[in-house]
This record gives C-alpha cells, sequence and structure tokens, in this order.
C-alpha cells in the first residue's frame, strides 16, 4: 500500500511539474500576442498621422497654388491694362488684340512647315537612310563620300 501512495505523489508531483511548464509556455504565447498586437496598434497610429500629414501638405499646396495663380492673374491684368493705357501705337494694339490669351504669334507663315526628324530625299528614286543597303555600294563595300 506504501507502494501505491508513494506511486501517487509521485504522479502528483510529475503532473504538477508539467502543469507548470504547459502553463507557462503557454503564457509566454499569449505574451508574444500581447506584443504583436501593440505592435500592429502603433503602426496603425503611425499610418494615420502620416497620412493626415500627407493630406495636411497637399492641401496647403493647393491652398498656396490657388494664391500664386490668383497673383500672377493679378500681374497679367495690371500689365495689360499698362499696355492700354500707355501704348499709343496702333499696330501693337492690333497685335494684342489677334491672341485673346495676350500672346504674340511669331512667324505665322501659312507655308511654313513643322520640323522634320528626317532629311527628305533629294530624288524620289534614292534609298532612305532606313533602307539596309543605305550607304553600300553594289558589293556590300562602303561608299566613299
Amino acid at each position: 500500500m506504501t507502494n501505491l501512495i508513494l506511486a501517487a505523489v509521485a504522479a502528483l508531483v510529475v503532473g504538477i511539474v508539467i502543469g507548470i511548464l504547459v502553463g507557462r509556455s503557454g503564457q509566454g504565447a499569449t505574451l508574444r500576442q500581447r506584443r504583436a498586437e501593440q505592435q500592429i496598434e502603433e503602426l496603425r497610429s503611425e499610418f494615420t498621422r502620416y497620412q493626415a500629414q500627407v493630406n495636411e501638405h497637399f492641401m496647403e499646396s493647393a491652398h498656396l497654388l490657388r494664391r500664386f495663380n490668383d497673383a500672377y492673374r493679378d500681374v497679367n491684368q495690371h500689365m495689360a491694362r499698362g499696355a492700354n493705357r500707355l501704348c499709343n501705337d496702333e499696330d501693337w494694339l492690333e497685335e494684342l488684340g489677334k491672341d485673346g490669351s495676350g500672346r504674340l504669334e511669331h512667324g505665322s507663315d501659312e507655308n511654313s512647315e513643322p520640323p522634320r526628324d528626317y532629311a527628305p530625299k533629294a530624288d524620289p528614286e534614292d534609298k532612305g537612310t532606313l533602307a539596309e543597303d543605305y550607304g553600300l555600294n553594289a558589293d556590300g563595300t562602303k561608299r566613299s563620300a
């Protein structure tokens, strides 16, 4: 009977030790989970602050650009009024009246062409610069200039 009681006490001690070890490992996981949740919450609040800073920056930028545009429009109107008041040359006033934006057109020749990004061929029968044999003789050697 003493052996049975001794075995029961040993089993009880082993059970308590195993229970303590399991309990501690569970607390470590819970502690890690709490730390992770805390880090997530910190990151969330930092992201919210960052979004607020970005919104504030763009709102202030829009306000400053609006003020800049208003000032530019005021200067432009001032210059136009001054030109109308101070300029007596009729040709100059006609030029100002041609373009509604106040800009003068330069070289508005009707026969002018836009610049080309290639050299036109002198003869339509000539090979263009994109031809495979451009600059080569019939035998494939380089043509001399």
